[in-house]
């Protein structure tokens, strides 16, 4: 197949796909394998120029990507980021005999649109929150709504309405404060609104302050932008109003561009969040050690969500009971049903899981490597990978046996000054020789790129992985903290507690 390379056991040369962390760290795993004689990243990082040789191709030129392969006889191509994978890349490298790893486009479309997957796992039995779909904001606004509030609403003061209303909807005490707040309805000044909820009362002069109150009750729904969004198109909305404003931003600003076009809202699901992450080739899972990401931007899981500020593995919560549920219930389930539907997959799955009190629940499928749960579990993999990434292709993966070490690891996230909002590129990093001198210190290069007079400068959002191995979780996160406080950048931040669950859970 392609370049004639026979897999197993041929020395091979590899093209990574994508620039950021996760592709630095599949191109220094890959580079440890007696058998692979070249490491090249298109379009990479000033990391991943450390592993190998960056090749300026964009990732979303299918066809010079695939002319470099053929040129530079290369014997696997590995996928890195959802996009490509989504808009068809492996199907694109197929058709010229290349070998590749990865979903082709119709098996991507688990991550590329989220309606699909939550479909596919309705009729699949796959356990995950209740939703529905909205295809404009307007019908997505009226659910919202409609939702019951339970309010009591009176008017005060010199108003022809009299009556006490008892409203059970946001849509109907809303219209209930523009009548009596309306002139007509009014016989003098000094009308009021007010508003009774368990029986505590509240008075408001104006309509807007009513309005806002009402707007300010609890919520308890995730709404997600149906198509890719870089991991930033899902918003926990924890009242009525920052709903409407996720719909606004999605559906009528459409921040997200086409990934608009459909939303999803879903009932907000109580517990740990882990990602477990799967090889499969289609008829055999081979599940990877599990790993727990810190999605949200501050301290304390407080802010926005990101891409991903921090991770770890394994995850103490997933014990090995759980882990055979996740593949009994979830992994097996949603393999057989893309296979049902003829779009067999083939690559890495990776199940996004809320464990929940009634077990565990999928919140999102993707169909690549989480970034940065990719450093922390790849910073444990003790087995060949390019081994395990031929077998998948060649569709033998029953004949793999991964082997981990068995000692934590913790990766913190180091992002530009502004992220997740708008941020500033080109601030020179200093220090990145010492903190990659540590021991068991892995520094994985996210957003980075090298100038052309040789020093390193950040290019992204999130810059830097900073990844630790230690005998323990409180070992492992000190020094990858120890690391991350040795690395200087301007604006440079990053969270404080990454890890901090499986702390309290092992200690």
């Amino acid at each position: 197949m392609g370049n004639g390379l026979k897999p197993g056991g041929s020395l091979v040369k590899v093209l990574v796909v994508g620039k950021g962390g996760r592709e630095h760290a599949l191109c220094w795993k890959l580079k440890q394998s007696p058998r692979v004689t070249g490491v090249y990243c298109a379009p990479g990082n000033a990391g991943t120029a450390l592993e190998g040789i960056n090749i300026a191709i964009d990732t979303g030129d299918f066809r010079a990507l695939t002319q470099f392969a053929k040129r530079e006889g290369i014997g696997l191509t590995v996928i890195g980021p959802e996009e490509p994978l989504a808009n068809g890349i492996v199907d694109a490298f197929q058709r010229e005999g290349l070998r590749v790893f990865g979903p082709r486009k119709d098996a991507a479309e688990l991550e590329g649109s989220k309606v699909f997957a939550k479909d596919l796992m309705r009729q699949a039995g796959i356990p995950t929150a209740d939703y529905r779909i909205f295809r404009s904001a307007p019908d997505a606004e009226h659910y919202i709504l409609s939702r019951e509030v339970s309010l009591v609403i009176r008017s005060k003061g010199k108003s022809l309405i009299r009556n006490t209303i008892m409203c059970r909807t946001a849509v109907e005490t809303l219209e209930h404060i523009d009548r009596i707040m309306d002139p007509r309805e009014q016989t003098g000044p000094g009308v009021q609104v007010e508003l009774e909820e368990r029986g505590e009362r509240r008075v408001f002069n104006t309509a807007v302050e009513a309005k806002d109150y009402v707007l300010g009750r609890p919520l308890g729904m995730v709404l997600k932008a149906d198509g890719l969004a870089a991991g930033k198109g899902v918003y926990v909305c924890d009242n009525l109003r920052q709903a409407l404003d996720a719909i606004d931003q999605v559906m009528v600003q459409r921040i997200f561009g086409k990934a608009g076009d459909k939303l999803i809202l879903e009932e907000r699901l109580d517990g740990q969040e882990t990602s477990i992450l799967a090889l499969t080739d289609g008829r055999t899972i081979v599940a990877l050690e599990s790993s727990q990401d810190h999605k949200r931007a501050y301290d304390h899981d407080e802010g926005p969500n990101t891409g991903g500020m921090g991770a770890y593995s394994p995850a103490p919560i997933v014990t090995r009971e759980l882990m055979n549920q996740v593949e009994r219930e979830i992994l097996v389930p949603i393999v057989h049903a893309l296979k049902r539907a003829r779009r067999p997959f083939r690559g890495v799955l990776y199940a996004g899981l809320m464990l929940t009190n009634q077990g565990p629940k999928v919140l999102e499928f993707n169909v690549r490597l989480g970034d940065p749960e990719c450093q922390a579990v790849l910073m444990r993999l003790q087995s060949d990978l390019l081994d395990a990434l031929e077998a998948v292709v060649d569709e033998r993966l029953e004949e793999v046996e991964l082997r981990w070490d068995p000692r934590p690891a913790v990766t913190v996230v180091m992002a530009s000054e502004g992220y997740p909002g708008p941020y500033e590129r080109g601030r020179v990093i200093n220090n990145l020789e010492a903190a990659a001198q540590m021991t068991d210190v892995k520094v994985f290069h996210a957003g980075t790129m090298l100038r052309d007079d040789g020093r390193i400068v950040t290019d992204g959002g999130r810059v830097l992985g900073v990844t630790a191995l230690g005998d323990t979780f409180e070992l492992a996160q000190q020094r990858a903290y120890e690391a991350a406080r040795t690395i200087r950048f301007g604006g440079g931040w990053y969270r404080n507690d990454i890890a901090h669950h499986a702390l309290k859970t092992t200690t």
